[in-house]
């Protein structure tokens, strides 16, 4: 049940710096610009990450803690974007497929530079 806090300041900061930006804008296109601030995308990720990794310790990475970790994210969405559960869910589904079609971009702009070098 050990946490490794070096580790934990690590990844709240990679993942504050990849993963807030795409909270940010899925959350703007639904909640509108009012409700979804960006210094709410980066406490969302902040709490999510570390919330999240207490509860992993906890529960020793099982089920329950991946069922409690998605339950505390979108709860945390809830609350700072000030929207409801279905919304919160949407939002970060969202985020996800914004993230995911930024990086098969960044993939194939990659690829494409790599043939021509």
């Amino acid at each position: 049940m050990a946490i490794n806090l070096d580790a934990l300041a690590i990844q709240v900061i990679v993942s504050t710096i990849i993963v807030a930006p795409f909270l940010w804008l899925s959350g703007r296109a639904l909640v509108g610009e009012e409700k979804a601030k960006f210094t709410d995308a980066i406490w969302i990720v902040i709490l999510g990450t570390v919330l999240g990794t207490l509860f992993a310790a906890i529960f020793e990475k099982g089920i329950i803690a991946l069922i409690i970790q998605m339950i505390l994210w979108l709860a945390v969405v809830k609350h700072f974007f000030d929207c409801g559960w279905i919304k919160a869910f949407v939002v970060t589904i969202l985020a996800v497929i914004i993230f995911a079609i930024v990086g098969a971009i960044l993939a194939f702009v990659g690829l494409v530079v790599w043939t021509l070098v």
